[in-house]
């Protein structure tokens, strides 16, 4: 009978819940595709808008696919899921039902993205479909997929709220954490972060940059993006930057695209 071995391993005898099972790994995570950007069209902000907003939006995008710059779209939920997370917020069900249902507006939303897109290379995507990123992109095509992270049921629920904290703005920033890219681009309606609401608050001044540090000490009224991403970006590994864009403006899409410091930056 053949004698059995083990094989030597950093983790074999370790407790894998303690906060020292990581200790003796090398761990050297890697770039998966550091020169995609990663973008989010906003759902509320640009999606429901309608053609108006969002056709001078995908044209910036076809734009800078023909001058070789790989591009992944993400889009939000908008007003939609807004009333999906009342209804079901109000009917008492838990987070993660909350956040499984929510997750079929952005689906919807990129369902229709791709369609737009689709004579440019638009191709609508599934989580179990990301692997695939690589190939799509070089055959020139423009992924497209929900930005609502598969938490589904297993969300956690955050405290004095059943609303999903990982939501699209979360997600495009996991996406882009994974991928190895450096900066998360969101298209927003307005130039980027402000002290306030600018659209409540006339004297709300315009931050073009800020440390995500700065930013969580300041408490601001209106963070621009999930509140979330915000404390996840000191802890990332790639992504150490948030670009907020105004998509509403002509050129600033494609400015951020080609990496342009344009809009409002948050960095880690």
């Amino acid at each position: 009978m053949t004698e059995r071995r083990t094989l030597d391993s950093a983790l074999a005898h370790a407790n894998l819940s303690s906060t020292s099972a990581s200790s003796g790994v090398d761990y050297r995570p890697v770039a998966v595709m550091p020169d995609v950007r990663v973008v989010k069209i906003g759902g509320q902000s640009v999606l429901d808008r309608g053609r108006a907003a969002l056709f001078p939006i995908l044209d910036e995008v076809i734009e800078a696919r023909k001058l070789g710059i790989q591009v992944v779209l993400l889009t939000g939920g908008g007003t939609r899921a807004r009333h999906i997370y009342t209804i079901a917020s109000e009917l008492g069900m838990p987070t993660g039902v909350v956040a499984t249902l929510g997750k079929y507006i952005p689906m919807q939303n990129a369902r229709m993205v791709q369609m737009l897109l689709a004579k440019h290379g638009g191709l609508f995507i599934l989580p179990d479909d990301f692997e695939k990123l690589p190939l799509y992109l070089q055959l020139g095509c423009i992924p497209v997929m929900s930005g609502m992270p598969p938490f589904g049921y297993w969300e956690k629920r955050e405290g004095g709220s059943r609303i999903p904290p990982h939501r699209t703005d979360a997600g495009v920033f996991l996406s882009c954490e994974f991928l190895g890219a450096r900066r998360a681009i969101y298209i927003k309606d307005e130039d980027g972060l402000y002290t306030n609401d600018p659209k409540k608050d006339k004297t709300a001044t315009h931050i073009p940059r800020i440390s995500a540090k700065e930013l969580i000490e300041r408490n601001l009224n209106d963070v621009v993006v999930e509140r979330m991403v915000v404390e996840y970006l000191p802890r990332a590994r790639w992504c150490k930057e948030l670009q907020i864009v105004n998509g509403l403006k002509p050129g600033q899409v494609l400015a951020a695209l080609k990496g342009e410091d344009v809009g409002s930056i948050i960095s880690a």
